[in-house]
């Protein structure tokens, strides 16, 4: 385990990644980790990601009170708050604003088609959450519904938020979305995607468990289903079917290397 002191190194580093990378501007973005089952270390408000030190962190409880830290907390923390009740799986959080998903959530389009195997494999699809005020009650109602399925969400008219066993794999998530969203992007302007089929999905769906660190549970929507309701159906409860497969098997090889 982590000490507390390695934690805030940790959210110094990737905070000057995403400011190096151009995912946060100014004093936009901020981050967190889950320090035990009561305590959040979480980045300050208005303060440049690339600027940040250790000491600048500030650790609140599971209300959002800062119980340590000379700084103001962060102001969407009720967002950070909600993803870590809703996933006891969850260890870091990143918020960001990279530009170019940032502009598909601009548009209320959410990067939804299978056109990427290490995108289906690792996140499923990212799909965008409707618009909240940013700082309010808001925007966590708006989040709550898609939390438990994905580790990716597109916030309309905002940036992105991405999550994951750790801090490491949190930022990795967000330098995806923000990659995935330049491919879709080209793939759109070039005027000939070629999104994977149903069986194709089925299959990487089912290949999840067999990659490190690929753990998302999140449903794909249909390739070339849509309108088809019988056929839609099918295809969907046998991807639950596979997924819950998959996780099963996961779930098996985990307990018997812990026995």
């Amino acid at each position: 385990m982590s000490s507390e002191r390695q934690y805030r190194k940790q959210i110094v580093h990737y905070g000057h990644m995403l400011h190096e990378r151009g995912l946060v501007a100014a004093t936009d973005g901020n981050l967190s980790v889950r320090l035990d089952s009561g305590r959040i270390l979480v980045t300050p408000t208005a303060m440049s990601k690339g600027m940040m030190r250790p000491s600048d962190m500030v650790i609140v409880d599971m209300e959002g009170h800062r119980i340590a830290g000379r700084r103001n907390v962060s102001s969407e923390i009720g967002m950070h708050l909600l993803i870590y009740r809703l996933r006891p799986d969850v260890n870091g959080i990143v918020h960001a604003h990279p530009p170019t998903a940032t502009g598909f959530a601009a548009c209320g389009k959410a990067l939804t088609q299978p056109l990427v195997c290490e995108v289906v494999i690792g996140l499923g699809c990212i799909p965008l959450a409707q618009y909240g005020t940013p700082g309010t009650p808001e925007l966590a109602d708006a989040l709550e519904p898609l939390v438990p399925q994905y580790d990716a969400i597109l916030m309309k008219n905002h940036g992105v938020v991405t999550y994951g066993a750790d801090l490491a794999c949190a930022y990795m998530k967000m330098e995806t979305v923000e990659h995935f969203a330049k491919i879709t992007l080209v793939s759109h302007l070039l005027g000939q995607e070629q999104p994977l089929n149903d069986q194709e999905v089925e299959k990487l769906i089912v290949a999840r468990s067999k990659y490190e660190g690929a753990k998302s549970a999140a449903p794909m929507p249909l390739a070339n289903g849509a309108g088809n309701g019988e056929r839609s159906r099918d295809v969907q409860a046998a991807r639950e079917s596979s997924s819950q497969r998959a996780t099963s098997s996961h779930s098996q090889r985990t307990s018997s290397r812990h026995r």
